[in-house]
């Protein structure tokens, strides 16, 4: 927060009134959904609502038994809805890169230099992390977990699932999984905010495994493929982070060992 009674402060006489700060995030939002909607566009001209509902349903279909490989609709307005709101998904998740701009610009005015060169790195890591969650989920996780339950149909039953209980399925996995892959950016967030050293990171590494499975039991299906393939990517995300957090901060890590040096030393 600046303070007016430092001349040095880069921030001080930089406030501005309440409302002006209601406008501009309104005029954020605006920019947001418009990026949104332009990405709605171009993906309704190609691939299109009908490309991108059969490019999901690879994983689903490729573990179906021959001769049944669609999905079917019960709802009488599903064939319609549906491709809609997996056209909205998919332009969400395009603008995303564009969305966190936004949200950066309309806090950039109030953080210091170091605290900008700090954000944009964590905003553009963010969005790469969130992108490869979804493909992990659409390339492996789905195509495994299917495959795991087509196992165990009983060949008297006809696995023909519904579209739109599908699509919901699968879009919740992938919002859980892009949260999840985000594990780095709370970490290097947290030391760099000061509200955790590294070392307290290191000491609660056993704790977090056991939280990871826990969050991996309940946001995902009963079964233990998916389960295992967002817990252990977790674990892997939470050492990536506190690598990250040497790396954003080093003069954190340096004042821990010279503090344990001085432990050792009393």
């Amino acid at each position: 927060m600046a303070n007016p009674n430092n001349p040095e402060d880069e921030l001080a006489g930089t406030e501005q009134p309440f409302v002006q700060h209601l406008m501009e995030l309104r005029d954020r939002l605006l920019y947001a959904v418009a990026g949104m909607a332009v990405c709605m566009a171009l993906l309704a001209i190609w691939p299109g609502p009908s490309g991108l509902i059969d490019l999901i349903a690879v994983p689903i279909l490729a573990h179906m038994p021959p001769g049944t490989e669609k999905l079917i609709a019960v709802g009488v307005f599903s064939p319609f809805f549906v491709p809609l709101k997996v056209l909205a998904m998919a332009a969400l998740l395009l603008s995303l890169p564009w969305w966190m701009y936004q949200v950066w610009a309309f806090v950039a005015p109030g953080l210091y230099s170091h605290e900008k060169r700090f954000a944009v790195p964590l905003i553009v890591l963010g969005s790469i992390l969130a992108y490869v969650g979804i493909a992990f989920v659409q390339f492996f996780v789905l195509d495994k977990m299917f495959g795991f339950i087509q196992r165990f149909t009983p060949a008297s039953v006809a696995a023909t699932p519904d579209i739109a209980s599908y699509v919901e399925a699968i879009l919740s996995l992938y919002l859980a999984f892009g949260l999840a892959f985000q594990v780095p950016i709370v970490v290097m967030l947290l030391v760099k905010m000061g509200l955790v050293t590294i070392q307290k990171l290191k000491d609660f590494r056993g704790y977090f495994i056991v939280v990871a499975f826990i969050i991996a039991a309940i946001v995902t299906p009963p079964d233990v493929i998916s389960q295992l393939a967002l817990a252990v990517p977790m674990c892997l995300l939470y050492e990536l982070g506190i690598w990250g957090a040497r790396w954003f901060s080093p003069a954190t890590e340096e004042a821990e060992t010279a503090a344990g040096e001085e432990k050792k030393a009393g």
